[in-house]
């Protein structure tokens, strides 16, 4: 099976930075586009930004200009540098991935279970 690991959520200032990362593991053999969505309490899931395995990104439009996903192909890894963050970005934040396993022949979607980003005011 395939599984995502998040890393690097915690309490920040208002104006401060954050990295996240979520790495891939488990029978691999290949990553279309990852991605990162984030929850805040009483709200819907929402995608934050994406990636393809090309390097293709899109962003929400709350996040733009503050916000960079990148990933690393070879280690099977995406990331999100947060800046300039605000107290609505306060949100549990998930990582997902469209992969293939090495014995499937089709991509499915997986989730890792989150990491916690709390902005203070």
């Amino acid at each position: 099976q395939v599984q995502l690991v998040e890393s690097g959520g915690g309490l920040v200032q208002a104006g401060g930075s954050l990295r996240l990362s979520c790495v891939a593991s488990g029978s691999i053999f290949s990553i279309n586009t990852m991605g990162w969505y984030r929850q805040a309490p009483g709200k819907q899931r929402e995608l934050v930004a994406a990636i393809s395995s090309g390097g293709t990104t899109r962003y929400a439009d709350s996040v733009k200009g503050r916000f960079t996903i990148s990933r690393d192909n070879a280690k099977n890894t995406v990331y999100l540098q947060m800046n300039s963050l605000k107290p609505e970005d306060t949100a549990r934040y998930y990582c997902n991935a469209d992969a293939r396993e090495a014995t499937m022949p089709v991509y499915l979607e997986r989730w890792g279970q989150g990491t916690l980003v709390t902005v203070s005011s």
